[in-house]
């Protein structure tokens, strides 16, 4: 049992991509469709369906290559930590490999991109970094 379920969310995602798998199932929960949902918009995965059970359901993930296999997704790891947060307002907020990568925040008006909170002009609490 793990006490992060965004670090589970992306080792499970990572994990699926290295092996070049076509999907990845996790356990559900609002937190994870809401992390999909960015990765989704951004195109790092094609995209995810929610399966139901007897339990809290599943999320299948359907991972994204381009031609040749090569991956939509290069690199995904876990910023802040239930032990260690980290805020950054608007200003502070940082380029990924200049533009090509993203940073997943959660804000007052829910998660989004980076780009979408430096539109918004939010800050927040940095998730992750995906690129």
């Amino acid at each position: 049992m793990t006490t992060d379920p965004v670090a589970d969310l992306l080792t499970r995602i990572r994990n699926a991509n290295l092996a070049g798998h076509a999907k990845a199932d996790v356990p559900a929960s609002k937190l994870k469709a809401a992390v999909l949902d960015v990765l989704k918009r951004e195109g790092y995965i094609s995209d995810y369906t929610k399966i139901q059970d007897k339990k809290q359901g599943t999320l299948r993930v359907t991972l994204k290559y381009g031609f040749g296999g090569e991956k939509a997704l290069k690199h995904i790891e876990r910023v802040s930590s239930p032990g260690c947060r980290i805020y950054r307002g608007v200003d502070a907020l940082g380029k990924v490999l200049d533009g090509l990568g993203m940073q997943i925040l959660s804000t007052s008006k829910g998660l989004k991109s980076d780009r979408e909170a430096r539109k918004l002009r939010l800050g927040g609490e940095v998730l992750a970094r995906v690129w």
